[in-house]
Parts: C-alpha cells; structure tokens; sequence
C-alpha cells in the first residue's frame, strides 16, 4: 500500500495545506466538503504536489520535515522542482 506526503493548495486563501494519507483521493474529498475544521474556509484545494512512500512512518517524516521548513517559499521551490 502506497503512503503519500501532500501539499493542497487553497486559491481562495492563498494558503498552502501539507499533510500525509493512505487515500489520496478520499483526503482531497474530505478537505473540500469541509470536514476538517482548519481547511473548510477555503475550498476548493487542488493536490499540486505529492510524494509516495512505501512506509507511513516515512510519509509522515516528510510531512513534519517540510512543516518545520515554516516557508512558503521552501514549499513553491518544491512544487516548482518537480515539474
């Protein structure tokens, strides 16, 4: 089963939201029908990077390694290094 590390990306807040799963769609879903308190101010969010472990354990390290960075600018240089 793949894990993913994520980054959501909110036009409305021009906010960025990093997180991990094991359902990537099902995630995205629930973001955008408001069922997480911090992201339902600002549907839609659009998956515009993800990376995919084969540990959760991993996924997560990603997620609190790239939380910890505390910049956007950080996180635009990673989107931007992958297309």
């Amino acid at each position: 089963m793949p894990f993913y590390c994520y980054i959501f990306f909110s036009e409305k807040l021009n906010k960025y939201y990093v997180g991990s799963t094991t359902d990537m769609p099902r995630r995205l879903e629930d973001h955008n029908r408001g069922k997480e308190k911090f992201t339902k101010t600002g549907c839609p969010w659009v998956l515009v990077h993800a990376e995919i472990f084969t540990e959760l354990l991993d996924a997560r390290r990603r997620e609190t390694y790239i939380k910890k960075q505390k910049s956007r600018k950080y996180i635009e240089t990673l989107i931007s290094s992958v297309g």
